[in-house]
């Protein structure tokens, strides 16, 4: 599929924020995804995933959350937020502006928006989705839970992929069992011998065994719930 791209900005939460928008060409109505991005920023690995989705007929914007701040006092900022304030820190803010600026567009179908994050991001794609009932379905790569654990109960749709030899593979066995109880639609994959950051083709920690089949079950996912 043909898509057109282009480097936008548009008000965050209490900055302005760069973005890597891609679309099908034509006029849409289309699905749209946020892609988060890990503590590596917006980078060309981001850049990569936002195009393939938009190859696959979604608009899709990548946020860069870091947006030219010092990446080391962010990180500390939003992971004290993921420990100590899970659904309202300044990354969720900046989330909740990204998808203002996302469903704004004209292509845009406001009915069918989802998120995929990865890390950091995978963490904040559950915890927004905890607060934002706009997010239709999610997929967090190796993300952690937000706090009260109850959140989850009001989570969207969850496609979830996470490594075995990793820490956040116990988050993923608690959020499939929460999400099981809660009776919400899931499918939570630990990927045996698999390790952190699996999914990014930039870090020797790639797997492309795991990071295809989580891809696919990521693209059936969506399509089935914003596709």
């Amino acid at each position: 599929m043909a898509i057109k791209e282009e480097n936008v900005s548009f008000p965050g939460a209490t900055t302005t924020l760069p973005g890597f928008l891609a679309q099908p060409e034509g006029s849409g109505p289309f699905p749209a995804v946020v892609v988060i991005h890990e503590a590596y920023g917006l980078n060309d690995h981001i850049r990569s995933i936002t195009r393939r989705f938009a190859e696959q007929g979604y608009a899709a914007l990548g946020v860069d959350l870091f947006a030219g701040r010092n990446v080391v006092v962010c990180m500390a900022r939003f992971f004290g937020g993921i420990l100590f304030n899970s659904l309202d820190h300044g990354g969720i803010r900046d989330l909740k502006a990204s998808l203002d600026y996302l469903a704004a567009l004209p292509g845009t179908d406001k009915g069918r928006i989802g998120a995929i994050g990865f890390c950091m991001g995978g963490s904040f794609a559950i915890a927004w989705a905890c607060t934002d009932n706009r997010l239709k379905a999610i997929a967090p790569y190796y993300g952690m839970n937000p706090r009260p654990k109850e959140a989850l109960n009001r989570l969207c749709p969850v496609v979830g992929s996470y490594p075995e030899q990793d820490f956040t593979a116990r988050a993923g066995k608690t959020l499939e069992m929460t999400l099981d109880q809660a009776n919400i639609t899931h499918d939570i994959k630990i990927y045996p011998g698999a390790h952190h950051s699996f999914f990014n083709d930039q870090r020797g920690s790639y797997d492309p065994a795991a990071a295809q089949d989580s891809w696919n079950r990521v693209l059936a996912f969506f399509k089935q719930h914003i596709g």
